[in-house]
């Protein structure tokens, strides 16, 4: 079977669930969802490999809700973010609705007493970041001996936010007899290690290796001196019309940026975790609706922004870690459509540039500021060999990749 001969009515899906989908639109499954709702529903553990703006909240959330359905119990699903959370209970709740199934969201910056009010109302699903759920944890306020099925979405986002403590300590407390469904955009090492040590045979779906990026962005690296930078952001803003994305490294630089572009005559937003959990919703609603066209985010919400039509990112910054490039160009060219990524380098940033080449196994076209002598360039492997690298070298890379980032 492929997405183009292929519907969702050929997924084994219950017909409650599919009148939602024929309602909303959903007729053809992506790549994603057609590997892993058969799988799922079958109550297989998973493990699904793909890139964002794949559709991998449906890839979940279909067959958790005709699992829950079907045998009862309670659904758990993890994520890195507020944003994403908040997200996926925007996604799954056409279908809740229908079937009956009843969610609550448990983030930081939302009242604890609100959270316990929902679980009151015994949400059959809870949508929650790591910390939040521990803090109910720890008061006992909520009990996981029901959890039938869990779900691990973002998974090296987790990691790299430095979550690894709390995860283990939520795998520790849910049932060992559970279905459990690990999403992920790449594949490190400490992802396989879950895998091996809390899922059961679990199936690998891999529908694009670890590290592809969104096949329909075009990518560009303009070397740049640091104090032009502002300078070349305002003329990819008067040239790009559409909403624009921009990242920065940290937070006072997010804000800082933020009344650059206000300076500009672009209407900006910033969003990082400095902001309020009702900053950040009025940010994101803003940026969706139009009413900011410029959106500046740190690397938190380099997954947490599900915007249509997002036509540009700026990587005002690179990422602290290679990885994170993936994410952050994955907010444009979603879902097939096309989109640009223009990421600014420093004329010393060269060994990073081969970093992102090296995991994306691509060159990227490089464009230099008038005044910047050119950089030399190293051809970048696409044998299978280099397509396959072990785990271990990729923390090689990621640990060189830190260093040199601390020097700067």
């Amino acid at each position: 079977m492929t997405p183009e001969n292929t519907t969702f009515h050929s997924l084994g899906i219950t017909p409650k669930i599919l009148e939602v989908l024929d309602r909303e639109g959903f007729t053809t499954p992506t790549p994603i969802q057609l590997s892993s709702i058969p799988a799922g529903i079958d109550g297989k553990d998973i493990i699904g490999i793909a890139q964002t703006g794949t559709g991998k909240t449906l890839a979940f959330g279909i067959p958790m809700m005709q699992t829950l359905m079907q045998k009862g119990g309670r659904g758990l699903i993890i994520l890195p973010t507020r944003e994403l959370a908040l997200q996926v209970e925007e996604a799954l709740r056409p279908i809740g609705q229908a079937v009956g199934i009843g969610m609550a969201v448990f983030i930081g910056g939302a009242s604890m007493h609100a959270q316990r009010l929902m679980l009151k109302r015994n949400p059959r699903i809870l949508i929650v970041t790591p910390g939040r759920l521990i803090d109910h944890l720890e008061r006992n306020t909520v009990t996981l001996h029901e959890v039938n099925v869990l779900i691990l979405d973002e998974a090296d986002r987790m990691l790299d936010m430095g979550f690894a403590p709390q995860v283990n300590k939520i795998l520790k407390v849910v049932p060992t007899e559970r279905q459990t469904m690990l999403f992920s955009a790449t594949m490190p090492a400490a992802i396989a290690r879950i895998a091996q040590d809390h899922m059961k045979l679990p199936l690998r779906v891999e529908v694009a290796p670890s590290g592809t990026t969104a096949a329909r962005v075009h990518q560009e690296v303009l070397i740049v001196h640091r104090q032009d930078r502002d300078k070349h952001l305002a003329l990819l803003l008067e040239k790009h019309k559409g909403s624009v994305l921009v990242f920065s490294r940290t937070k006072h630089g997010a804000k800082k940026l933020k009344k650059t572009v206000d300076t500009m005559g672009f209407p900006a937003a910033e969003i990082h975790a400095n902001r309020s959990l009702p900053q950040r919703k009025e940010a994101l609603a803003g940026f969706k609706s139009g009413r900011y066209r410029v959106l500046i985010a740190t690397d938190i919400a380099a997954r947490g922004i599900d915007v249509e039509g997002i036509e540009l990112v700026v990587n005002y910054d690179l990422p602290q870690n290679p990885e994170d490039y993936v994410h952050r160009i994955g907010r444009t060219g979603r879902a097939g459509r096309e989109g640009t990524a223009v990421s600014f380098a420093l004329p010393d940033q060269r060994s990073d540039i081969r970093s992102i080449e090296r995991l994306i196994r691509a060159t990227l076209p490089i464009t230099h500021a008038p005044g910047i002598v050119p950089i030399e360039r190293v051809a970048v492997s696409h044998s299978p060999l280099h397509a396959n690298r072990s785990t271990t070298d990729q923390g090689r890379r990621q640990r060189k990749w830190r260093r040199s980032s601390h020097r700067r």
